[in-house]
């Protein structure tokens, strides 16, 4: 067994022993299962990009970035907070100080801490060229004191630093823009009160406050001029491990109504005997191989010139392919598709915060209309009537 096929079984393992069993009491809890991500990193699923040296496992991001499917089909709100963990981790391995690296890497890597990625402002939505977080720079020391606050802060209060993309200039355009790993315990920081989720209320999400948080130059992740690309570099990232989970979702709302239709006794035979049935199923299955060829060639195309578009088509299409599914998947169980027990409910809302985090669906069509637009510009014009 290769080392990606032995982590591939560790994710699957874990969504079934771990996640899939205990989710409902977790959201009932509203508390984020650090036991869980606990195992997660004994599985070896906390440092798929990071190098051995690092306790990581050395993973290219289109063989890594498989995991989610896997965890996916346990709950694709965990996958997602599992896989900003890593690309943090993946950015602190892969750019950070070497000072940084010996203060975070191998904790994180080990899950005795958790990182969380910090970008989205309550004002500037999708568009991270309109930030307001600054970040000045000390001549004497390099240390840098930041002020600002940040919304939608996944792992906030449960994380132990933060990768916060800030500005250090008032200068209009990103080219002062940084990446900068802050403690959560650093004097300054705090959170604002937990958003209020249906589906995913053990994950806590909230705004964070940074009231002149002073961290020394070595936490710097990515220098100043380098912050927006890294960051965009990550939300591709982000995007196509979202296109991920949405596949291990697609999988679960699948097979609960393969399993359920094949039991169900329905005009002198079973309900999966009927042609609208199996159309239905048949469509959803067609999906899921899309999504996955979308993802995997999303992942393997990141820090290069065609990895945002490839990594929009993925994001557009895998989580409103994953809500379809549910929810068709709730239509073939009829009344029993309502019912807790089922999932479907469930995976169905989840389906819908996939569709908004990273970059709503809209947001990708953006990237894909200009895109096309660009490619419009080299065609010959047709002659007109």
């Amino acid at each position: 067994m290769s080392d990606l096929d032995s982590i591939l079984a560790a994710a699957r393992t874990h969504a079934q022993d771990v996640i899939s069993p205990q989710v409902h009491d977790w959201n009932e809890q509203g508390q984020w299962p650090r036991a869980a991500s606990d195992q997660a990193a004994k599985d070896g699923l906390l440092g798929l990009y990071c190098p051995p040296e690092f306790g990581g496992q050395g993973l290219s991001l289109g063989d890594g970035i498989q995991v989610y499917e896997e965890l996916g089909k346990g709950d694709g709100a965990y996958a997602f907070a599992l896989s900003m963990h890593n690309i943090c981790s993946f950015a602190l391995c892969g750019f950070g100080t070497d000072a940084a690296k010996e203060k975070w890497a191998k904790d994180l890597t080990s899950g005795k801490k958790l990182a969380g990625f910090v970008l989205t402002e309550p004002q500037s939505g999708s568009d991270p060229m309109i930030m307001h977080t600054r970040a000045n720079v000390d001549g004497n020391s390099g240390s840098y004191t930041i002020s600002g606050r940040k919304a939608w802060v996944s792992l906030a209060t449960e994380a132990d630093v933060y990768f916060v993309v800030v500005k250090t200039s008032d200068e209009p355009g990103h080219k002062d823009m940084a990446m900068i790993a802050v403690p959560a315990d650093a004097p300054g920081v705090s959170f604002g009160p937990r958003y209020e989720t249906a589906s995913f209320n053990f994950l806590p999400l909230a705004d964070m406050y940074l009231d002149n948080v002073e961290v020394p130059a070595e936490n710097i992740i990515l220098p100043p001029g380098k912050g927006l690309s890294g960051s965009l570099m990550a939300i591709d990232i982000a995007r196509a491990s979202i296109a991920s989970g949405c596949c291990g979702l697609m999988e679960a709302a699948l097979d609960t109504a393969l399993s359920f239709a094949k039991q169900r006794d329905m005009f002198g035979g079973k309900e999966l005997d009927l042609e609208g049935i199996q159309w239905m199923m048949a469509d959803i299955a067609t999906d899921l191989e899309i999504s996955r060829l979308l993802y995997k060639k999303a992942a393997g195309l990141v820090g290069t010139p065609d990895g945002p578009l490839a990594a929009a088509h993925a994001k557009r299409f895998a989580p409103d392919a994953a809500l379809k599914a549910a929810n068709a998947c709730t239509q073939m169980l009829g009344g029993y598709g309502l019912l807790k027990q089922y999932d479907l409910d469930r995976l169905s809302r989840l389906a819908q915060m996939l569709k908004l985090v990273d970059g709503t669906t809209e947001i990708q069509r953006v990237v894909i209309a200009r895109s096309l637009i660009k490619r419009s510009k080299g065609l010959n014009n047709v002659q007109m009537p």
